[in-house]
Formats: structure tokens, sequence, C-alpha cells
């Protein structure tokens, strides 16, 4: 490159020389001088206008290249079209390759603009949403599935869980639907739907087949333990019985909590959401489970509380009495005597937080994922022992996701367990003043809740 700078640069000292020693010499010699001039400068008009031409005409660049300056801007050029064109070749491989993995994917995958408009949809799609493309290439979603729930799932951007749905052209299905922002600023939407028939039919089965169970054993086994509690009190039952009997009571006692918690689960998975909706006094609600618990305890552990009085929570208040007292009685039942029980109800940046922290032996963090599984136990032995059913936390965790709020759990051998329920913060709520009765805290209903779900 430098030589060929230095190469024009002698041409043009070579053209001026010549013009001026041309006007020495000669009278008319100032012609010569301007027509050696214009002779170097059309040379490189050429050039240009030449070059101009075969960029516009796509034209590929090849040897032999002109010599001096020229020849290196040619040549430069020539090397940007060869990586050009094995940038595009390998753009067309991957291109091809995405979509011929996309084709095989056999879940449907819908791109969307931001207006919501069909960009590409692969061969799935058409079996299991009824978008053809490219036929339905920049046809509105919710034309081709109109559905509320679903216009309401795209257009509140809250996309961390997945939409059950029917498409109206085979309602036999049902899909999980996903959908993933990407694209310049994220405006552009994935939509991802998985056939999920087989496994939501499986779930229901399960979940009436429990309920079913559930309700047919609990009259019999109500009858069973009332002969027992009566057989167990009569002075006429020998005292060798009398023993045999109480732990048959105590059985039948701990199978009617399985069966009580498992009809309790089978009525939060019938709907996703709450049917009523209320404000509720929190303070309230944990000061007579913390009663309760007191009382469950006997003494044997000591409470400590840190409770906003002014803070109330818009939710459902049988659920969120069960949720908590299942958290509170949970820490008495397993923690040693003598240990200290905190349980906090405040207002932190994420939103209104209930936490209850133990300092017993603590949890092995392989078992932290489990916690929430149904008849899952750390330690069955000591469960059985006091009590316990195994679904408690399967409870809190179900009630955590209809009221939009998320079950944490923190723990470290040795140092003891934290459950901490943290709820949206448009679902929180002032204690108005002066509110000593339930009925001006009745009235109250959080902006962003939807009043008709309040009932």
């Amino acid at each position: 490159m430098h030589g060929a700078f230095r190469e024009e640069i002698a041409l043009l000292a070579i053209t001026l020389g010549l013009a001026i020693g041309l006007g020495l010499l000669f009278a008319h010699g100032s012609w010569f001088a301007l027509a050696l001039i214009l002779a170097y400068l059309l040379r490189h008009l050429y050039r240009l206008a030449h070059l101009t031409l075969l960029i516009q005409r796509h034209h590929r660049l090849a040897p032999p290249f002109p010599s001096g300056l020229w020849g290196e801007i040619y040549r430069a050029i020539a090397q940007y079209q060869q990586r050009g064109r094995r940038g595009r070749k390998r753009q067309i491989r991957f291109t091809r390759r995405f979509r011929e993995a996309a084709n095989a994917v056999p879940d449907g995958l819908v791109i969307l603009d931001k207006q919501h408009r069909i960009d590409w949809a692969n061969p799935a799609a058409a079996e299991l949403m009824n978008i053809h493309w490219p036929a339905d290439d920049g046809r509105a979603i919710l034309a081709i599935l109109p559905d509320t729930d679903l216009k309401q799932f795209i257009d509140t951007g809250d996309y961390h869980k997945p939409m059950d749905f029917a498409p109206a052209h085979d309602r036999a299905l049902m899909l999980s639907l996903r959908i993933t922002p990407f694209g310049e600023r994220k405006r552009q939407r994935l939509l991802v739907a998985r056939d999920i028939t087989k496994i939501y039919h499986l779930n229901v089965i399960r979940r009436d087949f429990v309920a079913n169970v559930s309700h047919e054993l609990r009259t019999p086994l109500t009858v069973i333990a009332g002969f027992l509690e009566n057989l167990v009190e009569a002075p006429a039952t020998p005292l060798p019985h009398r023993r045999p009997l109480s732990l048959m009571q105590h059985q039948a006692s701990r199978m009617t909590s399985i069966i009580d918690d498992l009809l309790t689960l089978s009525r939060l998975e019938m709907q996703e959401r709450p049917e009523r909706l209320e404000p509720i006094d929190i303070p309230d609600e944990l000061t007579l489970t913390l009663q309760d618990a007191q009382a469950l305890s006997q003494g044997r552990h000591h409470f400590v509380t840190e409770i906003d009085e002014d803070l109330l929570l818009f939710g459902n208040q049988p659920e969120l009495r069960s949720a908590f007292s299942n958290l509170i009685f949970n820490a008495v039942k397993h923690t040693p005597e003598g240990t200290e029980i905190r349980v906090s109800w405040k207002r932190t940046p994420d939103g209104p937080e209930l936490c209850v922290r133990d300092r017993g032996q603590g949890i092995e963090p392989e078992f932290l994922p489990r916690l929430t599984e149904r008849f899952f136990r750390v330690d069955k032995a000591r469960s059985r022992e006091s009590g316990g059913t195994g679904l408690g936390l399967a409870i809190v965790k179900h009630i955590m996701n209809r009221h939009d709020a998320r079950l944490l759990i923190w723990s470290e051998v040795g140092e003891g367990t934290a459950f901490t329920c943290v709820f949206a913060g448009n679902r929180a709520l002032t204690r108005p003043l002066g509110a000593n009765d339930p009925a001006p805290i009745s009235r109250m209903v959080p902006r962003g809740i939807n009043k008709a779900a309040s009932g």
C-alpha cells in the first residue's frame, strides 16, 4: 500500500514537472501543461467511474488489477467482497440449519412482530394452532386464535408462567403456551406451543381420583374414629385394651388429617385463582395463629414477632390462614425444644413479606428443591412422630401461586430454616386511620387488582 502510494506521488510529481517544463520552453506551453494535468485527472475519473459501475452492477472484482494505487483499491474491495461472500454463505448455512431444526421440533413455534403479527411459523404450528406459514404471514395472531385469555396473556407482558390453552380449531387439544421477548429492544415475541394433552388428562384423572377417594374414605373413617373414641373413654373397656385402642385412634386421626389435606390440595388445583378476594387483616390473622402455635408449643419454644400492624393484604382469607398456619405450625413441630421461632410481617421493596424462621437443625441443600413435593419428608421418622402429613408445604406453594406470590426457602445445617412468602406489591393495603372495625377495611380494593375477582 505504501509503495503504491509513493508510486502515485511520483507519477503526480512527474506530471507536474513536465507541465512546468513545457510551460517554460514553449510560448504556448501552458496548453500542454493543462493537457497533461487534465489527462492525469481523466485517468483517475475513468478508474473511479469504472469501479463505481462494477460495484453498482455487483460485479465480482478479480485479477488482473490495475497498477498503482488503483490496483490496491481494487484488491482491497475484492478482498472485502470475498469476506462478504463467505459471511453470506455462513449465514445461509446457519439459516438453513435453523429452519431444518425448527421444522423438526414437535412444538409449535411462531415469531410475532411488535404489533403481534405473524412473521414466521414452523410446520408444527399448523397442526397445533392452525397457523400456516407463509399463507398467514402478516396476520394478527389474535385473528387466528381469538381468545380473551390469550389476548390478556400477550398484552400483560408477564411471561414468567406458561398458559394452558385449548385452541378453537381442536378443543380436544390442550396446549402449554410460552412467550419469550427477543430481537431489537425485545419488541418481537417467540410463541412456543407444546402439546400437553396427555399430561393434562392424566393430571385431571389423578386429581379427580384423589378427590373422590378422599371424599369416600372420609365418612367411614369418621365413623371408625367415633367408635374408637367411645371405646377409649368407656369405663367398661379393659385396661390392656386401652393402649391398642389409643394407637388406633391416633392413626385414625392422622389419616383424617391426610385426607383433609388431600381434599384441600384437590380444591386448590380445581381453579387457578381464588374464588373470592378481599382485604385481609394479616396482623390479626397472625395474632390468632400465633396463639394456637403457642398452645401447640406448650412453652417449649421462644416466639419473637415483628409485625407491621398497618400492613394489610388483598387475597383469600381461608387460603392465606391455611398457608401461614402451616408454616408456623411446621416450625413448632420440627424445631427442638428451647429454640427460637421468629415471625415477621413487613413491607419490602419487592412487596409484602411474611417470614417464618427457626433455629432448628436445618436442612441439607440437596433436599431443598423437593420440600414442596407431596409426601416428601427429610426425616420420615421425625415427621411421623410430629404428626406431619407431608402435604403442608405443597399446600403453601399452591396458595402462593394462586396469589401471585413466591415461596422462598433458605436453610443451612446447624443454623436453621426460613420460609419467606413474597407477595406482589399491588396487593399491599394500608390500614385506614381509625379503622378498628372491619367495615372500612372491607371497602378497600388495591389498584391493579381485578375487582370482579373479589366476589
